[in-house]
């Protein structure tokens, strides 16, 4: 789960993180009052979307003009034009793709006087089992064109659990920073606090870019992305709180409610699976043969009718779905449910489009003959290879 950067910061300075004054607004109205709030005399005005690349961004309404989603102001009046101007509009960057999203908040906070600009994040290492850090002088620039181009100026470390963080880490990342004097001392203290939240809070992923040094020679966190681990939601209704389900795919919330591992993708064919393994090797073949996913879902190794049901309908709904793959290899998850499931399903939404089904494993035949005696116009298959070849033609043909 993520959530907005003004959002991330008040997490942040629940530990003590330096963050600026700032106020989130949602109305352009209310531009004016959180301005005279802050008080100037520079303030930026931040437009709020689940995505970064925000200040390179492009609005794709002429209205909302040509400064990109985060903007600098140097009067309540500019702050007021530019909150007129960028929310209801649709801002695009690297990571929205062409479509776009909406910016329904803007986050109006003071100015600050930047000396210098470093990045840093935290992450779980699945490779150590540790939380890592990786920090980097290039502050302000993407990390992926950093690592591909500067490589040597990135430093990553990892914390050992049985100690938590230590004063040498924070010393580690003053030294990577090239940090001196009462910033370097700051950064022994953040690193401790920025580790505190991730832990708590089970993070899954803190991104700090661009950490600051300002004039002052202080460190203060300038932006911040956070996501969460969804297994660990339960434990966490604070932050549950602060979930925005307009930055998210409506058929993603909806297979939440019912527990699916659902990712919405780009292609044609909708996949449903069961297993993680087996919906990737899904989503290869239908590749291998020239077509895309439309998904990624996973029904678990032990869903109901219900569920499955409901899983078919979500893979329906999304209109870019030409044909429907349906592999199963039934272990805990038994064949007959998932035919049932499907014919529940078919018979509530209809079927518009081609649909083949690859059965294996506990309760196949029964499975196989509830599909077969159903009357539903299905496309049997033997094997995921066969399975793949035949949606593919199927598709193509529809076409």
């Amino acid at each position: 789960m993520n959530i907005h950067e003004y959002q991330a910061k008040a997490v942040l300075k629940e530990f003590g993180a330096p963050v600026s004054r700032g106020v989130p607004i949602f109305k352009p109205e209310e531009a004016e009052k959180a301005a005279n709030e802050l008080g100037g005399p520079i303030w930026v005005v931040k437009s709020q979307i689940h995505a970064g690349g925000r200040g390179k961004g492009k609005f794709k309404e002429a209205a909302a003009g040509e400064k990109g989603g985060v903007r600098l102001a140097k009067s309540v009046d500019e702050v007021k034009t530019f909150a007129r101007e960028m929310l209801g509009n649709t801002l695009v960057t690297l990571q929205t793709g062409p479509a776009g999203k909406q910016v329904n908040r803007l986050y109006i906070e003071e100015g600050s006087e930047i000396e210098k600009e470093f990045y840093l994040s935290i992450l779980v290492d699945r490779a150590t089992s540790r939380i890592a850090f990786v920090v980097s002088t290039e502050g302000g620039m993407d990390i992926e064109e950093v690592a591909h181009n500067t490589p040597e100026k990135i430093k990553t470390f990892s914390v050992d659990p049985a100690t938590g963080v230590m004063p040498h880490h924070g010393l580690t990342v003053a030294k990577a920073l090239g940090l001196s004097g009462a910033a370097a001392k700051q950064a022994t203290g953040l690193v401790a606090q920025l580790y505190a939240a991730f832990v708590a809070k089970d993070m899954a992923m803190l991104e700090i870019n661009p950490l600051i040094v300002t004039k002052g020679g202080d460190l203060r966190v300038l932006d911040a992305k956070v996501s969460f681990d969804s297994n660990a939601l339960y434990r966490h209704p604070e932050i549950v709180a602060l979930r925005d389900e307009t930055e998210e795919d409506p058929k993603e919330i909806e297979a939440s409610k019912y527990d699916l591992a659902y990712i919405a993708l780009d292609g044609t064919i909708g996949c449903m699976v069961n297993g993680a393994g087996l919906a990737m090797a899904s989503l290869d073949i239908i590749q291998l043969y020239g077509e895309s996913p439309a998904n990624f879902l996973d029904v678990g190794g032990s869903a109901s009718e219900e569920k499955v049901t409901a899983a078919f309908k979500i893979i329906t709904a999304d209109p870019k779905v030409k044909g429907i793959l349906v592999n199963i290899f039934g272990g805990i998850m038994k064949c007959d449910v998932i035919a049932r499931g499907v014919i529940a399903a078919v018979q509530a939404v209809g079927l518009q489009v081609p649909l083949v089904v690859r059965l294996e494993g506990t309760n196949v035949e029964e499975g196989k003959t509830i599909i077969r005696e159903s009357g539903l116009n299905v496309i049997p298959a033997d094997d995921l290879d066969d399975a793949a070849q035949k949606i593919v033609k199927a598709v193509r043909e529809a076409r």
